[in-house]
This record gives C-alpha cells, structure tokens and sequence, in this order.
C-alpha cells in the first residue's frame, strides 16, 4: 500500500488531495496548524476511506517541527512514497512597502518549509520503487502580479527547487512535480465576491495531481499548469 506525507491538509487543496489518495487505498500522514481539525480529520479519513491516518499539529515556519514531523511521519507510515508540499501563506504587499519581517515568514513557510521538509524524507523517497514528490506552487511562479510580493518571490523560488530537486534525482526512482495552479476557490478567496464558477475547485487541483501520479514510471509530469477555464482573476 502507498504512503502519502501531506502538509495543510485540513482545508483547501492539501484537504482534496489527502481524500483523493485516500480514495485510492493510500496511508496518509498529515500536518496543519490546530489540534482540533488535525484530530477531526484525521478520524474522517479512518472512517470513511479505511486507511491509516496520522495527523501531527506543526507550524511550518519553524525549522525543527518541520524536521521533526518529517521523521516521524515516516516512522509512523513505515516508509514513503509521496510528499506532496502544500502548506503555504499569502499576505498581500509590495517589495517597498510591505511591514518588516514579512518577507522572512513567507519564505519560512512557502520556501523553507518544503526545503526541509523533502530534505528530512528524502533517503526514504530513494528507497520506495515509486517515489513522487508534488509541490504546489501557483501562477503566482511565473508570473509577477501587484500587491504580490514576497508571496511571488516565495513561488518562484519554489518553483526553482522543484527544477533543482528534479536535477539531482535524475538516474533515480524519485519524480518531481511541480504543481501551478491558479485562482482556486479556497479560503484565502473568501470575500472576493466573485462567484463559485469563476474558481477552480481543490478536488479538480487533487485529481490532476492524481493523474500525474498515475503516468508509468517511466515518465514524468515536470509542470502541471492548471487556470480556471475563464483565465487568471
């Protein structure tokens, strides 16, 4: 059986992704930030799908939790076989006026976060005949916007590592794929008045990423660029 390590995966894209693993007969483990959802989800994947599931609380702008739930996680699943890197933050700005220290949480979380995390787990992901790693970037990795800021910085950057862990696997079993999407109906939307049908749903964003999965092994999905059908909002 398959094993996934999920980060922000109570809410959102992490959540639609966990289940659709799950779907498939995948043991998951998992991370986000609050006790409470951590636990409700980790009994919702139990229940409903059969599989195993361990939720871990973690705050992903600090290195050590970060380490620390990659290794246990895998002790917990007894091996690895998928990372999928979603946790992320945006905070809206611009380079000169952004308040200090915005920059430093955004890399923590979006850029660092990943870093650390893969490189807690990989000796694992070399080890597993099917190995793949998924990190959700967004358009926002190659494509500027205003009032984007350090949030594209930290994308890009993303994205960067992506073709760098890409790179240094070559020759082995670990695929890497890095995952763009645009304007996805999630809480960070919340308030924009837009209409449902202008987003993209997170189950669309998972099964995407399932499909990639889904290519023999000896192929890989690099980039998957996936906008709502009526472009970029």
């Amino acid at each position: 059986m398959y094993k996934v390590l999920i980060t922000g995966a109570t809410r959102g894209i992490g959540r639609a992704i966990a289940i659709e693993f799950a779907k498939r007969g995948c043991h998951v483990a998992f991370c986000a930030r609050g006790e409470d959802a951590v636990k409700s989800f980790e009994l919702l994947l139990r229940r409903d799908y059969g599989v195993e599931a361990f939720g871990f609380s973690v705050d992903m702008a600090h290195k050590v939790e970060v380490q620390q739930f990659g290794v246990l996680a895998v002790q917990r699943l007894g091996g690895l076989d998928i990372l999928v890197n979603n946790a992320g933050m945006f905070l809206p700005g611009t380079i000169g006026m952004e308040e200090d220290g915005v920059f430093e949480q955004l890399l923590a979380v979006n850029l660092a976060a990943p870093y650390h995390l893969t490189r807690s787990v990989l000796p694992e992901l070399r080890s597993s005949a099917r190995a793949h790693v998924f990190n959700i970037c967004s358009t926002a990795s190659i494509m500027a916007y205003t009032n984007g800021g350090s949030y594209c910085i930290s994308k890009f950057g993303l994205l960067g590592m992506s073709k760098v862990l890409r790179a240094e696997t070559l020759g082995s079993s670990v695929r890497v794929t890095a995952v763009l999407p645009g304007a996805t109906l999630t809480d960070s939307w919340a308030g924009s008045g837009l209409p449902a049908d202008r987003f993209m749903q997170p189950e669309a964003i998972a099964a995407a990423i399932a499909a990639c999965w889904d290519v023999n092994e000896y192929s890989v999905v690099e980039e998957l660029l996936i906008r709502p059908l009526q472009g970029d909002i």
